[in-house]
Formats: C-alpha cells, structure tokens, sequence
C-alpha cells in the first residue's frame, strides 16, 4: 500500500470534533493541537460526509448553543490527506482531497456547537464495510441490559488477562481492517492477542465493569452503531498500564439479528 486515507484535524484556542460518515473520530482541545488517524475503514465509494464540530459539547449529551464573540485568534481545520505510507500525514507533504476550514476574524459573534459540513467523492477499491449497512438500532426497555451485559464478558475477560472475549467480539472488525490497510488476519490477532497477555503479564488489567450508570450510549452512523464510551467521552473498555497512560479498546456496536457485532 503506497498511500493512506488519513484525517488530520488541527485547533488554535478552541476545541472541535472530526465527523466523517457519520462517525466521530477526533477530538482536539488546548491553545494549539493537531491529530491525524488512518481512515480506510471509514470511507466508502463516491460521496463521503466531513463534519468539523466546533466547541462540541460532552459526547453523551446535546449540548445547548451558546454565544461566541471571536478574537481572531482562534480556528480550525479538517483535512483529508493522502499522504505516502510512512510519510508525515501533514498537507505540506500530502495531497489534500477535501478541506473544512474555521478562522474567523475579530468581534464575529457565533453560536456554538458551530457545525461546518462538505463531502468529497472518493474513487477507492475498498468493499462496501457492513457497518454502512447495519441497521438502525431500535430502543427498547433491554438495550441497555443488553449492551452492559456484552460489554461486561469482554471487560472481565480483560481483568483475568483473556483476551479472547474481546478478540471474538471484534471478530468482524478484525477482518475488514485487514482489508482496509492490506495486512494479515492472522498476524493482526496474534499482535492483539499478544499485546493484551502481555499487558496483564506486566500489570493486572483494571477495566471499569460496566453498569448502567457507568456505560455511556452514543448513536452514530446514523443510529446503526452504539459508541460505547466512559463519563469523559473516551472508550469505556480501558485500563492503567505500567510506565502511565492508559490501553483502550474502541467498541462501536451494530445490531444485526438479535446479537451485537463490534464493527469499529
């Protein structure tokens, strides 16, 4: 693979969000910030939806709008790059395909969350991901019971060092990751299984158990997957790991027959 999809978003005192398909993938905050993340598995043939959110409010709630006078001191800007594999994902040195930028002058008045949209056609070899196709999840007096139950195999797999109920669980996410950036099926389960043995070997795992009250719901992609997140809008699945920081494990979950599928 020559080239990779990779969205970049970059802040200047302000916070914001990065959207593609429907689907948040970055978050920036502080006086000055950029972050970048692959985005194969993201994308689909023709159009593609891009979402710059500025000042988002807290990931599990609708924030209410609020007045922003600018000082000319502040922006941002989304990027889709295509930069070569290996190479800084930075438009100074890659193509970019689709562009959202926010600067705007002095004494502007704005209403934030402000959110600024485009779409960008992509002519790409990728299959269509099932996630594009899941269908909407419906509410119901068990999808929480439900969620929290799924989430909790997988949690109390991580806290005895067992990898295999997260590797399951993420069984079709695996595969079309594989797909996306052309790498080993194999050899991308044995690296995460290896990784998480080896996690626990040098430091029990200390995920959070999920409850009610604990496990945050998001709806994304238009309601066909669930973003399972802690308080403070991070993965719920995470745990303190020797040397400071922390290991997450992205569950975006779709619905499909009655059972969950870790899709993203």
């Amino acid at each position: 693979m020559d080239r990779l999809l990779v969205l970049r978003l970059e802040t200047l005192g302000c916070s914001a969000e990065a959207w593609l398909n429907g689907v948040p993938l970055l978050r920036a905050t502080g006086t000055q910030a950029a972050v970048s993340l692959p985005v194969h598995e993201f994308t689909q043939v023709g159009s593609n939806a891009l979402e710059l959110v500025i000042q988002p409010g807290p990931p599990t709630a609708p924030a209410a709008r609020e007045p922003l006078l600018c000082n000319g001191q502040i922006g941002a800007s989304l990027r889709l790059l295509l930069p070569r594999t290996g190479s800084v994902a930075h438009p100074a040195s890659a193509r970019t395909l689709a562009q959202i930028e926010w600067a705007p002058a002095a004494d502007v008045l704005v209403e934030v969350p402000l959110n600024l949209r485009d779409k960008v056609e992509l002519n790409i070899a990728f299959p269509r991901w099932r996630w594009l196709d899941a269908p909407v999840i419906a509410d119901g007096p068990s999808l929480v019971r439900d969620i929290t139950a799924y989430v909790l195999d997988i949690a109390v797999g991580l806290t005895q060092g067992n990898p295999e109920p997260l590797i399951q669980a993420s069984r079709l996410r695996l595969e079309e990751l594989a797909l996306a950036y052309q790498t080993s099926l194999a050899d991308d389960v044995a690296r995460l299984r290896a990784h998480i043995v080896q996690l626990h070997a040098a430091q029990a795992l200390k995920p959070v158990l999920p409850s009610a009250e604990t496990l945050l719901l998001r709806r994304v992609a238009d309601g066909r997957l669930i973003d399972c997140l802690a308080a403070d809008g991070t993965p719920f699945l995470q745990s303190p790991v020797v040397g400071g920081g922390r290991a997450t494990w992205p569950l975006r979950l779709a619905a499909v027959d009655g059972r969950f599928y870790a899709l993203r």
